[in-house]
C-alpha cells in the first residue's frame, strides 16, 4: 500500500467516525447529500479521494461544521507530495539528486537542519557514497552508487555561485555519528569546518545540552517561504501549507537562535574531530 493510500484510508476512518457519531448510517447520509450510496462507501474505504467540497458538506450535513477545518486540513496533507523512498529511489538516487537540484535552484534562500547526519550540500564523495551504500540497501533499491555521487557532487555547485544563499544548521549529535568508516568521518569533518567563511554559507551547530524551546525531531529543508521538505525512514514528504510552513519556519528560528557560529561553531566541530582520533 503506498503512502497516498494510507493518508486516503485515515480520512476516510475520520469520515466514518464523524458519520457513526451523528447516528446516520451511509444510505441515509448519501441521500442527504444527494450522493450515489457507492460514493459515500468509497470514501469511508479510501477507494475514493473527497473533494473539498465533498467534505465541506459532509460535516455541515452532519451539524459538525467545527470539523470542517480539521477535514480540509487532512485532505491538503492527502494532496501533499508524500512519497516513499522506494518508489521514490525506483530510478535510482542520481534521479533524485537531479530533482533535489531542481528543487533548489528555483529557491532564493535554502535552509537546512540536520538531526543525525551531514548536510547533502556539504558531504564529501567518500561520505556521500557511503550514505547511499546504506539508503539502497535499506529500501532495496537500484543500487546505481556513483552516478549518485556524481550528481550530488554537481549538486554542490551551487553553494560556489555567488548571490546563493544556503543556511545550514546541525545538531551536534551529527558530528558523532559515525555513518561510514573513521577516516571517512574524519575528511568529512576537515570538509565541514572548511566551510567557514564562504560568502554563500552559514553554517551553525546546535550544542549538545543547551536549552531548546522546541523539539527538533526531524531534519528538514525550507525553500523561501513556499515549501517545506521532511524527509523520514520510509518517505519525502513536500509541505505547501502555509501553516505548516510556518510552523517550520518558528522551529528553525529557534533552532538558529540555539545555535553556535563562527569560531564556537569550529570548536564544536574540531572536538568532535579530535575525538576520532582518540577512538
Amino acid at each position: 500500500m503506498s503512502d497516498y493510500q494510507t493518508a486516503r484510508l485515515a480520512l476516510g476512518a475520520r469520515l466514518r467516525e464523524l458519520r457513526a457519531e451523528s447516528g446516520l448510517n451511509g444510505k441515509t447520509l448519501a441521500q442527504q447529500l444527494g450522493w450515489p450510496a457507492s460514493k459515500v462507501s468509497k470514501i469511508e474505504t479510501g477507494r475514493q479521494a473527497p473533494s473539498v467540497e465533498d467534505v465541506r458538506a459532509w460535516a455541515t450535513v452532519l451539524g459538525t461544521p467545527e470539523a470542517i477545518p480539521e477535514l480540509t486540513g487532512r485532505l491538503r496533507t492527502l494532496e501533499t507530495h508524500y512519497a516513499a523512498w522506494r518508489r521514490q529511489l525506483a530510478a535510482g538516487v542520481r534521479a533524485r539528486q537531479e530533482a533535489w537540484q531542481a528543487t533548489e535552484s528555483n529557491a532564493g534562500t535554502v535552509r537546512n537542519f540536520e538531526t543525525a547526519c551531514i548536510p547533502g550540500l556539504l558531504q564529501t564523495a567518500e561520505y556521500a557514497r557511503h550514505m547511499f551504500e546504506r539508503t539502497t540497501t535499506l529500501h532495496r533499491t537500484p543500487p546505481d552508487i556513483e552516478a549518485g555521487v556524481t550528481a550530488r557532487i554537481l549538486r554542490q555547485q551551487a553553494i560556489y555561485t555567488p548571490g546563493r544563499d544556503f543556511r545550514f544548521l546541525i545538531w551536534e549529535a551529527a558530528l558523532h555519528m559515525v555513518l561510514c568508516p573513521r577516516e571517512v568521518m574524519a575528511g568529512q569533518l576537515d570538509r565541514l569546518a572548511g566551510v567557514f567563511g564562504m560568502p554563500t554559507v552559514q553554517l551553525g551547530i546546535v550544542p549538545l545540552g543547551t536549552n531548546l524551546t522546541v523539539v527538533p525531531t526531524h531534519g528538514f529543508w525550507l525553500f523561501d517561504d513556499r515549501l517545506v521538505m521532511v524527509e523520514t525512514i520510509g518517505a519525502e514528504l513536500r509541505l505547501t501549507d502555509r501553516a505548516e510552513i510556518g510552523l517550520y519556519q518558528t522551529v528553525w528560528d529557534e533552532l538558529e537562535r540555539a545555535a553556535v557560529t563562527g569560531p564556537q561553531a569550529h570548536r564544536v566541530i574540531a572536538r568532535a574531530r579530535a575525538g576520532l582520533d582518540l577512538m
